[in-house]
């Protein structure tokens, strides 16, 4: 095969997200899969090509001879994946990959399970599959026995097997060959496929691709921006664990957030704050199933006091140490990489108001099977008891500053919603003396807030109790009823940020240095936060002009990460962030037209 084909394009964030609630996995432009954890988000990264193994491997390729170009779209409402390979003599293969779930005897069906289908459109294509997992974060090859039409891949923890119609030794010795049939791979559990393999592959397909459409058919989306809306709604559903009802950060670990930067993380992990956004932004697209279940993870990790971390393991872990995988040279080769994250010592005030927001809902949505009473207010009540406690404590913000704890404004503002949160719920539930009581305590915070965090000197809101910095959440302070939008204090800390944290269309999250230097791209759901400030305070059209040209910042699939370059918008940061879409969605519902204007 010619070194077009064999040679792999540089590592970029120009990929495609196929999962089910159970696994995930990334491709790249041309289908060559690049990561997968297996069996879970947190598992043992099978394929760990975005991130440099030192030996070959860690991809799942459909190579094609002679490649000259491709092309690539998610089938309409779905994560379902397909590819187009083009060859310089006028042949042409399709790939269709997808990870299978549908509604199964009233539960779901969503197995650790990846799935390829592989077509000819044009000529005579020759191929090569290139399926090369590896083991213990790259640092070595499993173990591969085989039969007549599988393979088997011994993994820790897990044996993969893969079942095919393509001749096993062209796939165990990477041989190339003509494609003049349909071809169909099934990688999953090491259970034997008791039923044609063609079948089964167009059946699975159409009822993931049902699943999906009908899911997408129940949201609430806005009149405008709905391809950008349901791409980001489906990402967000794809980065819940199932099993456990845990949202994940980002599917990756160790995406720098700039060039040559240490600062490299690892995100598949359940960030409460993270996650919370993530039910919010679902909820209000009318996908509350998302809420339920993490609501249920929440109530398998918090301490009987009320107590919790800024993040847990997706299996509920309290402990998430953090250590360097010398295995994997990183991104472009830019490490180290991680396992683990050291955040879960933290002190990180704002996830008790992030839990009762979350919450929140349960008790005003009737549309949900069980509906929030009185023994769920009483289960929550010490979420708040906590978040007042701390509300004028130093921790490390939600930033997460290793070298530094102050008196943040953000984690303060979310002590304050929870009090203000269990309030309302208690007036909601006739419950009056407890309504009184959270009142009372959400006023008290309210104005220790005012007195310590408005700089009457600046007229602005600052980043932290009696300081002078600036940072991107208290853009959030309108939003989440801290302050009217229209309330001075709050338009002048949004035009504050435009001068001070806006750099061309996009947002630092701070300027000042932290323990690693100072920022270096944009951190995209600050852009987004800044947006719906600026559509909060009266200037609509241009929040409107800025969000469409941040749109066009996203991958060639509807994709965002992390953060944005300033200059060119490569992008960097953990990749696909479910922070990043969740500002999408939210700034896509305030902007848009009524659907009246339409109807």
């Amino acid at each position: 095969m010619t070194s077009a084909a064999t040679t792999p394009a540089p590592a970029n964030l120009d990929l495609g997200l196929i999962g089910n609630g159970t696994i995930a996995a990334l491709l790249d432009g041309r289908a060559r899969m690049v990561w997968c954890c297996v069996p879970s988000f947190d598992g043992d990264p099978t394929f760990c090509a975005l991130l440099s193994p030192k030996q070959a491997g860690g991809d799942y390729a459909i190579e094609l001879e002679d490649f000259e170009s491709a092309e690539q779209h998610y089938l309409r409402n779905t994560a379902v994946l397909r590819t187009i390979l083009r060859d310089r003599n006028g042949g042409a293969v399709e790939i269709t990959d997808f990870a299978p779930r549908w509604r199964h005897h009233e539960r779901f069906y969503r197995p650790v399970m990846l799935m390829r289908r592989v077509r000819p459109l044009a000529g005579l294509p020759r191929i090569r599959v290139r399926l090369r997992p590896l083991a213990n974060y790259g640092a070595s090859q499993p173990e591969t026995t085989w039969g007549s039409n599988h393979i088997r891949y011994l993994v820790p923890g897990f044996t993969l097997r893969l079942t095919t119609d393509v001749p096993v030794r062209l796939v165990r010795h990477e041989l190339p060959f003509v494609l003049d049939r349909e071809l169909h791979l099934l990688l999953g559990p090491d259970e034997t496929l008791t039923e044609p393999i063609a079948p089964y592959v167009r059946q699975s397909e159409e009822k993931t691709t049902t699943y999906w459409r009908d899911w997408v058919r129940y949201l609430s989306v806005p009149l405008e921006w709905q391809d950008a809306v349901i791409r980001s709604a489906i990402t967000l559903k794809l980065c819940q664990y199932e099993e456990t009802g845990a949202i994940v950060a980002a599917m990756t670990t160790s995406i720098p957030e700039a060039p040559h930067t240490v600062r490299n993380w690892d995100y598949r992990y359940c960030w409460l704050r993270d996650a919370t956004f993530v039910v919010r932004a679902l909820s209000r697209l009318g996908a509350t199933r998302s809420m339920e279940d993490y609501l249920r993870y929440v109530a398998n990790v918090a301490s009987a006091d009320g107590g919790l971390q800024p993040l847990y393991g997706i299996g509920f872990e309290h402990e998430l140490a953090e250590e360097e995988v010398p295995s994997l040279a990183g991104y472009r080769g830019m490490g180290p990489v991680r396992r683990g994250n050291l955040a879960w010592l933290q002190k990180q005030h704002d996830v008790y108001g992030s839990v009762v927001l979350a919450a929140t809902q349960l008790f005003f949505d009737c549309r949900l099977d069980r509906v929030g009473d009185a023994a769920t207010f009483d289960r929550i009540e010490p979420l708040g008891e906590r978040a007042y406690a701390l509300h004028d404590q130093p921790d490390a913000g939600l930033w997460e500053f290793r070298g530094r704890a102050e008196v943040h404004t953000y984690s303060s503002v979310m002590c304050w919603a929870a009090c203000d949160r269990l309030a309302k719920i208690a007036g909601h539930l006739g419950l009056d003396d407890r309504a009184g009581y959270w009142r009372e305590r959400a006023d008290h915070v309210h104005a220790r807030i005012i007195d310590h965090a408005y700089n009457e000197e600046l007229g602005h809101f600052v980043e932290a109790h009696d300081g002078n910095r600036l940072d991107a959440s208290l853009l959030l302070l309108g939003d989440l009823g801290f302050v009217k939008p229209e309330d001075p204090r709050f338009v002048r800390t949004v035009e504050a940020i435009g001068r001070n944290l806006k750099h061309g269309d996009a947002l630092f999250r701070y300027v000042a240095p932290d323990d690693f230097g100072s920022p270096e791209t944009s951190f995209t759901i600050c852009t987004f936060w800044y947006i719906d400030a600026l559509a909060l305070i009266g200037r609509v059209e241009e929040a409107r002009a800025l969000f469409e040209r941040i749109l066009r910042r996203r991958n060639p699939l509807g994709l965002l990460s992390e953060d944005l370059e300033f200059g060119e918008g490569e992008a960097w940061g953990n990749f696909p962030q479910t922070y990043s879409h969740v500002g999408l969605i939210i700034a896509a519902m305030r902007l848009s037209r009524p659907w009246r204007d339409a109807v």
